[in-house]
């Protein structure tokens, strides 16, 4: 049994994110030390890994609970706590309150919503051509997707649009105080049960109007984790695909050949949205810790009951015990069981409308804008500062 005192541990993040490279400090513990002893700037020490089958197992085993850090002081890498919610439930409670909203991201449901989503792609795209052929990406284009398609599927006004970008900048922020988090959060929640308020009194076919009915006729929610699950599905329907869609344009102008290589060969868009979720480090730091509750064996290493676990996603999808030539970028890969969405029970449940986000978007600016290219030299495209996520704050681009 590993005696956790007598190993090295290492101050995490490794350093200042730069653009979408990775640390290679990842790739040396994968090989070296998969399960290290890592000390984020709040709350406990915690383990990493950054072996692809650890990853699987912490987030799978049923020994490793998500609603355990709720009492803990979680490792992490801003001053604020985290303050429970669905994605900090265990099962069964986890398990009853996904199964409420799953139905409508099914990819068969989802693959229906395809038209409209076309529909919107092109919709923006048509306003970009009006401009003097140039825009900023991510306002104009990869932000609104995502926006709209989340908030008809709730049947929230889109012109609110702002109060929800403010409280998901907020939510992954690692430099505002707990303070001005919370402030933005309780306004989210205040939003919500307005939104709750108006279902009853004005009933919908909508998933929020269908989330009311649950707790409202079939008692299957308190209102407490019908607001949380609004919100929830609110912030989590966007942020993450729309700064994906900004990252696979900048990797794709930055992989010429591969980009050729998609404009004659659209039919691989599909293999090329998952190798972008593959290749690309969306998150700038490991989240969400897990704590074992009962010893636990990794790589050699028995994780004590108690302690924290972080997953490094990017790691773990760079492991060439899973992935030949790991490092590469490559849309002729095929898709090869990365782990962008997570695994397991906390797999994301949006996964098949964040894959058909990201085809249409890639689709659409192939054939519309085929001479897309930065309007600015690669190096003046300004970064996300201050948050959990990569991805450019605006992305200037011209045809």
């Amino acid at each position: 049994m590993t005696i956790t005192d007598q190993r090295k541990v290492y101050a995490y993040p490794f350093g200042p994110h730069d653009r979408l490279v990775l640390d290679p400090m990842y790739a040396r513990l994968r090989e070296d030390e998969p399960v290290a002893r890592v000390k984020m700037p709040y709350g406990d020490e915690s383990w990493l890994v950054t072996r692809h089958a650890d990853a699987q197992t912490v987030l799978v085993d049923p020994r490793f609970s998500r609603a355990a850090g709720m009492v803990r002081d979680v490792p992490r890498v801003g001053p604020q706590k985290a303050e429970g919610g669905t994605m900090a439930m265990d099962p069964p409670e986890h398990t009853r309150l996904r199964r409420l909203a799953a139905n409508a991201f099914t990819p068969r449901r989802v693959e229906q919503s395809r038209p409209t989503v076309e529909k919107l792609a092109n919709e923006l795209v048509d306003e970009m051509v009006k401009s003097d052929r140039s825009a900023d990406l991510v306002d104009a284009f990869a932000l609104p997707i995502p926006i709209r398609v989340i908030c008809e599927m709730l049947g929230v006004p889109y012109d609110d649009q702002s109060l929800f970008r403010t409280g998901s900048e907020a939510i992954i922020s690692t430099t505002m105080s707990p303070e001005e988090i919370f402030g933005h959060i309780n306004q989210m929640m205040g939003y919500m049960a307005g939104m709750v308020a108006q279902r009853r009194s004005e009933p919908s076919d909508d998933l929020l109007g269908a989330l009311v009915r649950a707790r409202d006729e079939e008692d299957q929610l308190s209102e407490e984790e019908l607001v949380l699950l609004g919100v929830g599905l609110l912030t989590g329907g966007f942020e993450t695909t729309s700064t994906q869609i900004a990252n696979s344009v900048y990797v794709l102008q930055t992989q010429p050949e591969q980009l050729a290589l998609l404009r004659q060969r659209p039919e691989l868009i599909p293999d090329a949205v998952d190798e972008l979720l593959r290749w690309i480090p969306l998150f700038a730091t490991a989240t969400f810790a897990r704590f074992a509750t009962e010893p636990v064996e990794l790589t050699g290493v028995v994780v004590p009951a108690g302690d924290p676990v972080l997953v490094s996603f990017p790691a773990a999808n760079r492991d060439g015990r899973v992935f030949s030539d790991p490092e590469k970028f490559d849309i002729t890969r095929g898709r090869t069981g990365h782990l962008a969405f997570g695994h397991g029970i906390h797999h994301c449940m949006g996964a098949p409308l964040a894959r058909l986000e990201l085809e249409v978007a890639l689709e659409t600016l192939l054939r519309r804008l085929p001479d897309l290219r930065f309007a600015v030299p690669e190096p003046e495209i300004p970064w996300k500062a201050g948050s959990l996520m990569r991805g450019p704050k605006r992305l200037p681009v011209t045809w």
